[in-house]
């Protein structure tokens, strides 16, 4: 490629000089469950990393050590910036009034998502209802509906979904609870000093995931099947598998990715070039090698600290245009 001589504009000749913010991301590789490593992130850097577009995806991949995520509950995984918070109660029979809740018997303070996740609910012999871990052992009551709606109480301990998928099986699903009268009936079932599952759950919608700051993801990248569990309300990204998320339970322990901001300085300077041939100033091989030989200049001139140029574009999409006639003939200008 021909040479093209290149004279630079001394600095006080600077169009503008502006600050600029970077963000730069930090995987953190000890296991921690997703508020721990909030916390982490907000007391050591910013905040747990968003991503928010498919650049912000492909900058972790290139980034993650995949060596060191080897904790072996969630080997190559690591939570991002997104949880989902928002939710109604819902029916687990989507026929029972659209599986609207419009009927409650909450005992007082209650619900209360006491430990973080209870999104099942359980009722008390005496008719009152409590949220409850959907992973606890209790006794459920099914329904089964007809000409009349029947209760059953089942006198078997079992987490909320197996107790759903039991009911489903042999009945027409866990009890749906519409009235006070409905609330007799059950109550005349349940043990003395006992409580039992019935169909209600939390329900997140789609547009539930919020980022750390209470902003609404417009972005995703779920692996397919996710998310899956109404239990599960945080984010892991898969880096085996392109980074894609996964919802998990938030008290689950893996590492994660943090970020911070760096300050940058931007100049944008007038370069003015003096050619002597016919270079194509349009052709994209020879910008680069102008940005070459200008990056060189101004580290021979002392600049020491990391360089990034770029060609700025004119309204017309143009790089380059003719100095004016009262300017040195032959001269083309930025």
């Amino acid at each position: 490629m021909e040479k093209v001589l290149l004279y630079i504009i001394a600095a006080s000749a600077l169009c503008g000089v502006s600050l600029l913010i970077e963000h730069q991301q930090r995987f953190v590789y000890e296991p921690k469950t997703w508020s721990e490593a909030r916390s982490y992130c907000t007391e050591k850097y910013i905040d747990m990393v968003t991503v928010t577009s498919m650049e912000d995806v492909n900058v972790l991949n290139d980034l993650v050590d995949l060596s060191r995520l080897d904790d072996p509950s969630s080997t190559s995984r690591a939570w991002i910036g997104l949880i989902s918070d928002d939710h109604t109660w819902t029916w687990s029979d989507s026929n029972f009034n659209n599986g609207v809740m419009n009927f409650s018997n909450w005992m007082n303070g209650q619900p209360d998502n006491s430990d973080g996740h209870e999104d099942c609910v359980s009722m008390f012999d005496s008719g009152e209802w409590n949220d409850a871990n959907c992973g606890a052992y209790i006794k459920p009551v099914c329904y089964q509906r007809g000409s009349n709606v029947t209760f059953i109480y089942i006198n078997d301990h079992m987490p909320w979904t197996e107790a759903q998928s039991y009911c489903r099986q042999h009945h027409t699903d866990l009890a749906s609870i519409g009235n006070w009268s409905d609330i007799e009936d059950v109550k005349a079932l349940i043990p003395p000093g006992t409580c039992v599952w019935i169909g209600l759950l939390k329900s997140y919608s789609a547009d539930s995931w919020k980022l750390p700051n209470g902003s609404r993801s417009t972005f995703n990248h779920w692996k397919k099947g996710e998310p899956n569990d109404v239990d599960e309300r945080c984010v892991a990204a898969d880096f085996a598998n392109d980074g894609k998320w996964e919802d998990w339970t938030c008290d689950s322990k893996m590492a994660f990715v943090c970020f911070y901001e760096i300050p940058l300085l931007k100049q944008v300077m007038r370069v003015k070039l003096v050619r002597s041939s016919s270079l194509d100033l349009r052709d994209p091989a020879v910008q680069d090698e102008m940005l070459k030989q200008i990056e060189q200049k101004l580290k021979d001139q002392g600049v020491s600290k990391d360089i990034k140029l770029s060609w700025r574009r004119q309204a017309d999409g143009e790089v380059f245009h003719k100095v004016e006639e009262e300017t040195t003939k032959g001269q083309d200008e930025l």
